[in-house]
């Protein structure tokens, strides 16, 4: 932790050893060494020996030593005041940092989609049971390094054969729509009518997208030219002006099931196509050693199972 406009002191101004000045203010508060001993789980004479060695450095007497008595010397009340003022602040100091509870941190990354349709729903049930869990989330089309980017779990959407590490489900696809843009289409050929809505990833990113193909392929249409086409980067996009009225999206399953069970989107033909694609959970190697990394994982493969299970 950087601290700003800290003063250091001089390098010839060294304080006394801490333990001299905890025995000088229970002296001084008690006016007794022998009080002071007992409090400290120290002898009398340890504690006189080290108010001798205060002295000693400072080059001031701090008490009158009378007959069964001590008595400050002005000296000695300066020190006091300035050393109980120091403890009072202290004790603020660490009341409040006490009361102010550390955050622990789970850096997270995965697509755009993940993020909105499926993860940030549910994501309020993870962090409400867990208010010292600091969840950082990075939403991006851009595979990231985790070891680099100090990302402790990823959500990767690959190809089947390219999965490693623990699956959370599979996808399919299945052209979805607004209701009332439904009611136009009763047939997959009718499609040729509407506007399709496609994703276009830039060339430069390598991440993984599901468009069109996989499902005209299965239903014998990739010959289909449709006359109308709005495209898009991001899927988010896409969904957002399928739900708008503006066109047909090709709908990924089970990302979108909320906005279908909703009736915000509806599948006009009612067959869905494996993607060949699912969902896998990465890893940094130093989420081994976090706690609050693998219990993030762990809650991730019970929220997929449950939700398979609806």
């Amino acid at each position: 932790m950087r601290v700003e406009n800290a003063k250091s002191l001089p390098a010839d101004a060294e304080l006394p050893p801490l333990e001299l000045l905890r025995s000088f203010e229970a002296a001084a508060r008690m006016l007794s060494f022998t009080q002071a001993a007992a409090e400290l789980f120290l002898t009398q004479s340890a504690v006189s020996r080290q108010i001798q060695q205060l002295e000693a450095s400072l080059g001031v007497l701090l008490f009158e030593r009378r007959h069964r008595a001590l008595a400050l010397t002005e000296a000695g009340g300066v020190l006091q005041r300035a050393v109980v003022e120091s403890l009072e602040r202290l004790r603020d100091a660490t009341a409040r940092l006490r009361a102010t509870p550390m955050l622990r941190q789970v850096a997270i990354t995965c697509t755009p989609g993940f993020a909105s349709f499926w993860l940030i729903p549910r994501l309020a049930r993870f962090t409400a049971d867990r208010p010292r869990v600091d969840v950082r989330l990075s939403a991006t089309l851009e595979v990231l390094d985790l070891e680099r980017s100090r990302i402790d779990v990823a959500v990767r959407f690959v190809p089947l054969e390219r999965g490693t590490g623990p699956a959370l489900f599979e996808e399919s696809v299945i052209p979805l729509c607004a209701p009332q843009v439904a009611e136009q289409l009763r047939s997959p050929d009718d499609l040729v009518d509407h506007t399709l809505l496609t994703i276009d990833v830039p060339k430069h990113n390598d991440a993984p997208t599901v468009d069109w193909e996989p499902w005209l392929q299965v239903m014998g249409l990739t010959d289909l030219r449709m006359k109308n086409s709005l495209r898009f980067t991001l899927y988010t996009d896409a969904v957002a002006a399928a739900v708008a009225g503006q066109g047909v999206v090709i709908g990924r399953l089970p990302l979108l099931r909320e906005l279908v069970e909703k009736g915000s989107l509806v599948a006009p033909f009612g067959t869905d196509v494996a993607s060949r694609r699912a969902y896998f959970i990465d890893s940094a190697r130093r989420a081994a050693q976090n706690a609050d990394a693998q219990d993030f994982i762990r809650w991730l493969r019970s929220e997929a199972e449950a939700a398979q299970r609806a």
